[in-house]
């Protein structure tokens, strides 16, 4: 992101604490989907889920700041991935930061979950975090570039 790390994170810091849990609700909707688009029992069929991301505070360093997230599903629990993560926001010189998402994740139902997730869950997970950190920059960077 072509802006100084300090802007970036007063903008995301600044932002309503709804805007991240929203946009990772909206990303894991449209992971939904995606497994819905490939034949996979979800929503409506077995189990149905909401996310639940709790946001905690962020910490600082010399050269980054990361946020710690937990993103789970509410409901009947074992029955959904559970993310641990940190949002980083990296400075890459003076003008130049990198946000990124650094997590474990862990696939539900023991050896038949990993099974699955070896298969295609796991691509589902990173079309989903992905989608979530682009829509995250560009919420923010939005909010730190003047309107034309």
């Amino acid at each position: 992101m072509a802006h100084p790390r300090a802007a970036l994170e007063k903008a995301l810091l600044s932002a309503p604490e709804s805007l991240i849990p929203s946009i990772a609700s909206f990303a894991d909707d449209r992971g939904q989907h995606l497994l819905a688009e490939v034949g996979f029992p979800v929503e409506g069929h077995w189990v149905s889920k909401h996310v639940e991301i709790d946001v905690g505070k962020p910490v600082a360093s010399t050269g980054k700041t990361w946020i710690p997230i937990a993103w789970r599903a509410t409901g009947p629990t074992g029955l959904f991935p559970v993310l641990d993560a940190e949002l980083e926001f990296a400075s890459l010189g003076t003008e130049l930061t990198q946000l990124s998402l650094s997590g474990r994740y862990q696939p539900p139902l023991g050896l038949v979950g990993r099974t699955i997730d070896k298969a295609l869950l796991s691509r589902v997970a990173e079309a989903t975090i992905k989608d979530f950190v682009d829509r995250l920059a560009l919420a923010i960077e939005a909010a730190v570039t003047p309107a034309a």
